[in-house]
């Protein structure tokens, strides 16, 4: 079952981060940023869209498992991008990707559950924006 695998390869990532100590993370300075963004030329390695001027320096092997704070750990993404990437294992990876590909294609059609996802997943969207502005008000 789906639902069993995914939670076991979510157990076995925490298990793993548990065992990993965790090198110290530091700023990158400016040439160092700029040479992370000529990696991938300006472009998010993740999605492949233009990163800009605020991106981040994404560790190709997570820093919560052990990745290395060096420079040929990173590479440019955008925040959001690298947001939802997380550290997840790579088997875990590829089933989100082809769920989401399989729940577009549901919205697409138009079919009963891919209406309902279209709705869950607005709904769901719309409380983190605003929780979002809830947040910066609160601060203000």
């Amino acid at each position: 079952m789906l639902r069993n695998r995914l939670i076991e390869l979510r157990a076995d990532r925490r298990a793993k981060k548990k065992l990993l100590s965790r090198p110290k993370r530091r700023a990158l300075k400016k040439s160092e940023r700029a040479k992370v963004l000529s990696f991938t030329a300006g472009k998010c390695h993740i999605c492949g869209g233009v990163v800009g001027e605020k991106w981040q320096a994404d560790h190709v092997r997570a820093h919560s498992t052990g990745g290395q704070h060096s420079l040929d750990n990173f590479l440019a993404a955008h925040a959001h991008c690298n947001n939802y990437r997380w550290d997840y294992l790579p088997e875990e990876i590829q089933i989100i990707q082809r769920l989401g590909v399989w729940a577009k294609t549901q919205i697409e059609r138009g079919t009963q559950i891919g209406r309902d996802i279209e709705d869950r997943f607005s709904k769901h969207e719309a409380r983190k924006v605003s929780r979002r502005v809830a947040n910066r008000e609160s601060r203000t």
